[in-house]
This record gives C-alpha cells, structure tokens and sequence, in this order.
C-alpha cells in the first residue's frame, strides 16, 4: 500500500500505515537500538536518545548531518528532523502486535520526494522481514519497483492538487 499524501497547513504529509505481528517494544528497539537500527538503515546512528538529542545520519564519504530529536515518547513515538522535513514513529500496541505509523512532514514536494518515499516503503518492509527472521533479497531492486510507483503517486497527487511541486 503507497503512503497516503495530504496537503497541511505547513506543506504536505506522507503517511504510511502498517500493522506488524511484533510488539511496540519490538519495534521500539528497531528504531532506537544502534545495532538494530543499523540492519534496517545502515547510515543511521543514535547519537543522544532524548528530546534535544541527535540522530546521526552518516554519508560516505565520512561525514554525517545531525538530525535533532524533537519529539520521544517510549515506546510510542519519536520525531526528528530530517533536512529541511520531519520524520515521526507512532507505535500503536493492538492484540496481534503493533500498528506503525511514519508521518513525514515535508515543507515542499521536489523531485527528491518520491525517492524518499520508496525509501521509507522499503526500509519499514526491511523491518518487517528482519523481525519475522527474514532477509529482503535485493533492495535495490526493490526500491526501484516502488520509485516508479512513487514517482507516478506523486505526479498524479500534485495534478490532483493543483500543485506544481519544486
């Protein structure tokens, strides 16, 4: 399922819903557990788990950008910054394991959205597969076959909104 895109007072939200057969705690771990979040994201890294406290994405060619928690409620919800655009968890406990919710809040929509978001579709697909003991074969390939997704989505929601995108 693409994520569902809305227009918001302060841009446009993305967001995806999924239901996982694993706890909260379970997911909780994923996102804030250095070697976990590394199996799913491998240029993330928790620098300081706490509200005023960084998330470090790590670029290749050795440098990284902070990304500033702003929000952490465990186990249920961690936002942070992700360039000029936020990023949220909302973990939601239900009798069969837990619902995720991941809100990105984007100040505008560039040509650099739809690869985001099939990163995002991936990555919680990774997550998924890793914690039924599972490995994604390519997510390469995988990434690709939801960019072109994306790319469609987003093409077909700014024609819908009226919007021209940047």
């Amino acid at each position: 399922m693409l994520a569902i895109l809305e227009k918001d007072p302060d841009g446009y939200v993305a967001r995806f819903d999924r239901s996982f057969g694993h706890s909260a705690e379970a997911l909780w771990s994923m996102l804030t557990e250095n070697d976990k979040l590394s199996r799913w994201f491998s240029e993330l890294e928790v620098g300081e788990l706490r509200e005023g406290g960084f998330i470090r994405f790590n670029m290749p060619d050795g440098s990284f950008e902070k990304l500033d928690i702003l929000e952490l409620h465990p186990p249920s919800i961690l936002e942070y910054t992700w360039g000029d655009d936020r990023v949220r968890f909302e973990l939601y406990p239900e009798p069969e394991g837990c619902r995720v919710v991941l809100i990105e809040k984007l100040q505008a929509i560039t040509a650099h959205t739809p690869k985001d978001l099939a990163g995002w579709h991936v990555c919680l697909e990774v997550v998924r597969l890793l914690l039924d003991g599972e490995e994604m074969p390519s997510r390469k390939e995988e990434w690709e076959l939801w960019y072109e997704k994306y790319t469609r989505h987003v093409d077909a929601f700014l024609a819908e909104d009226g919007s021209q995108g940047n």
